[in-house]
């Protein structure tokens, strides 16, 4: 046989393959056709992940000519369902990618680059009571000062804050000014990329005194005021969380009942979100239905679910309005939007459709949301809930049926802890990513706390607050107390018991991928092809799990560094704030406090510096720090840098002090911010790495 002839022969094969995968892929979408319009937001979303994800604008620029070359390859294959999903995917993906930058692009301000203590005439816009720690947070407009930034977060003690400050009030005042933070080691959290959405261009703290100069039009807004009202009627954890169901307003959280509510997985009752709007338009359409179903004439001539839904709709958005209408609430105001139009339509309530265009709609208006916390655990946790209950067999499982009282209410126990389980599951991953730790008992903690907070709280609260009119409302006051305290003493029970928090120092972000990718491909899948996601899901969960923990820790001002010594975290400074301290221990994965480096066995300390000694893997690593604001000898530091393998300082060292393989020091920690360490495998993951040359990293 010729070499033609045996060409001919293997391109004929090639072609064979491609039309017989082609035509596997055909069949595999055509029995999923009601499932891939899910995948739009999904695709919209991988262009946004990309752009923050891709280091600089090459790379940005190199991912929408993918993305267009993937909508081109769906061109060459017409007529075709998956010439059509390459083309709509290309196109979306593309699209996310170029929203995102665009919105970067106009978010740029003048930001402060150095610290500073400036005098200041400043617009407020926002006024943030933060009763829990003496103080008023405020986002303000500078008045004639052209090289200010464009916004500033200040900080006002309570004591020195004018009475009843509101927005649009004017403030002379003295500040220390400073640019916003970036993380400040690897994996935390990163200011300076919301406030460049934000357009915040400092944060600062006041000094007294603070004179107002002039009035705002309106005076403290309506938010304010009821906050202030409901504080005043419940005092302590119980009037804060009460305050924050109302108006969104957090401000007033105790720290230790705040924490709790984290390591019980029940903070999410404190952020206004699906759960409150679904309470609030919920018990609006319940009251409108059933004062107007009084009426015999009314409920056979109109059309009553329709006028209960448009009230439920006004409900909802004068909700959202009154809770400051942040991002998150909004998100959630649409979702319930969707809802009642849903209804008003005969249609199935809520579906995976209804949360996709929800999920839609928001990153088309505000596409850096897919980064923050916020987006990421409401959408996942209303799409496995919803993916959870289409299934049949969950369905055929907890459908009603005509039993006795005690199966009816252990199938719907049942139902609510398989709900929990599938969301504290599905929410697990993206906590340990952001915050570094999760709560593993929280589905049995909000069996409990959702419906009380639901179905008692919240009512009440808004029956108090009726009633107030005429000064009545001093009994409902009273009960909504005794549920607060019983959802508080839940979210301390649970916190306080062994092994309620799992930690996590770090995730890579392919591991976060694959998880993220395989969760996605298991729920938006009906058929047996959902099943595939499991090898994605599981290699990400091995990935994160395998990644190993850094052995040191340094922050990006280099004052603060903590050396992790097997199960404990030791830190370089004794006197380190309480956010540094906790900070450093979760980013190491500690749950606990930490202790201090001159406990280590073998450790030389003094007042103003320390060496250590750590073996990792058979080999010892010396390192040293300094830790106060004195200069070393100039002699014994070249010395002490030539036997040290890692040298750490928050001042610019000699060129003579040269470690044997890192130096980190005020010039180092410039160009690269915070830092973590592995020694085992001589790894060094940099700040500024993760955020390469997006427009925040030059703060």
């Amino acid at each position: 046989m010729g070499s033609a002839t045996l060409q001919t022969v293997a391109f004929a094969r090639i072609r064979h393959g491609w039309r017989t995968a082609i035509a596997a892929v055909e069949r595999g979408l055509e029995a999923e056709r009601d499932q891939v319009a899910l995948w739009l937001p999904v695709a919209v979303g991988g262009g946004i992940a990309a752009w923050f994800v891709l280091p600089d604008a090459w790379e940005w620029a190199a991912f929408l000519l993918l993305a267009a070359a993937t909508a081109l390859a769906g061109r060459c294959l017409p007529g075709t369902r998956l010439g059509r999903v390459l083309t709509v995917g290309g196109l979306a993906a593309g699209l996310g990618c170029a929203l995102v930058w665009a919105s970067a692009e106009r978010a740029a301000a003048p930001v402060l680059h150095r610290p500073l203590v400036a005098s200041l005439l400043v617009r407020v816009d926002q006024v943030q009571p933060l009763a829990a720690r003496n103080a008023i947070r405020v986002v303000a407009t500078p008045i004639g000062a052209p090289a200010m930034p464009f916004r500033l977060r200040l900080t006002i003690a309570e004591a020195d804050a004018p009475a009843r400050l509101a927005a649009g009030d004017r403030l002379r005042l003295r500040a220390r000014l400073v640019p916003p933070q970036a993380a400040p080691v690897p994996g935390a959290y990163d200011f300076a990329r919301v406030a460049w959405f934000q357009r915040v261009g400092a944060t600062g703290r006041a000094f007294a005194p603070v004179e107002r100069v002039g009035v705002g039009a309106e005076g403290p807004g309506l938010r304010e005021r009821l906050s202030a009202h409901i504080r005043a009627r419940l005092a302590g954890g119980a009037g804060a969380i009460a305050a924050a169901l109302a108006t969104g307003d957090q401000g007033a959280m105790p720290d230790a009942d705040a924490d709790a509510m984290r390591r019980s997985g029940l903070a999410h009752l404190l952020s206004v979100s699906g759960l409150h709007i679904t309470a609030v338009v919920g018990f609006a359409m319940l009251l409108v239905l059933r004062v107007l179903a009084l009426s015999p004439r009314l409920a056979l001539r109109w059309p009553l679910l329709l006028i209960a839904a448009g009230a439920g709709a006004v409900a909802g958005i004068g909700y959202t309005l009154l809770t400051g209408a942040e991002v998150p609430t909004i998100r959630s105001c649409v979702a319930a939007l969707l809802v009642l139009a849903a209804l008003a339509m005969g249609r199935e309530a809520l579906t995976l459709r209804l949360v996709a265009a929800g999920a839609l709609v928001i990153l088309l208006l505000w596409p850096e949301s897919l980064v923050g916390a916020s987006f990421q655990l409401s959408f996942a946790a209303v799409t496995a809930l919803v993916a959870f209950h289409e299934r049949p067999a969950v369905k055929a499982l907890l459908a009603r049926r005509d039993e006795g009282f005690a199966a009816g209410t252990g199938r719907l126990l049942l139902g609510a802890l398989l709900t929990g389980l599938v969301v504290e599951l599905a929410l697990a991953p993206i906590a340990l990513v952001h915050f570094h730790r999760a709560g593993l008992y929280g589905a049995l903690a909000n069996i409990v706390a959702i419906p009380l907070t639901t179905f008692v709280i919240m009512p009440l609260e808004a029956l108090a607050l009726l009633f107030d009119v005429a000064g009545l409302g001093a009994p409902l006051w009273w009960a909504a107390g005794k549920a607060l305290a019983l959802l508080l003493w839940i979210s301390h029970a649970v916190a306080a018991a062994p092994g309620a928090v799992a930690m996590l120092p770090t995730m890579a972000r392919g591991a976060f991928a694959l998880i993220v990718g395989g969760g996605l491909w298991m729920v938006l899948w009906k058929s047996r092809l959902a099943w595939w996601g499991a090898i994605p899901l599981a290699a990400g969960a091995a990935l994160a799990l395998a990644t190993p923990v850094p052995d040191l820790l340094v922050t990006g001002d280099g004052r603060h560094a903590a050396v992790r010594d097997g199960g404990t975290v030791r830190l370089l400074r004794p006197r380190t704030g309480g956010y540094i301290r906790d900070l450093l221990a979760e980013s190491a994965g500690l749950d606990g406090p930490p202790g201090l480096i001159d406990d280590l066995p073998g450790v030389r300390c003094g007042p103003d510096s320390c060496m250590a000694e750590l073996m990792r893997d058979g080999r010892r690593w010396r390192i040293l720090a300094t830790r106060s604001g004195y200069f070393l000898p100039f002699a014994p530091l070249v010395r002490a840098c030539a036997a040290a393998d890692i040298v750490i300082s928050d001042r610019r060292l000699p060129a003579a002090c040269r470690p044997r393989w890192l130096k980190i020091d005020r010039t180092f920690l410039a160009h690269n911010g915070g830092v973590a360490v592995t020694l085992a495998t001589e790894r060094v993951e940099t700040v500024a790495a993760l955020a390469g040359a997006h427009p925040w990293a030059g703060r």
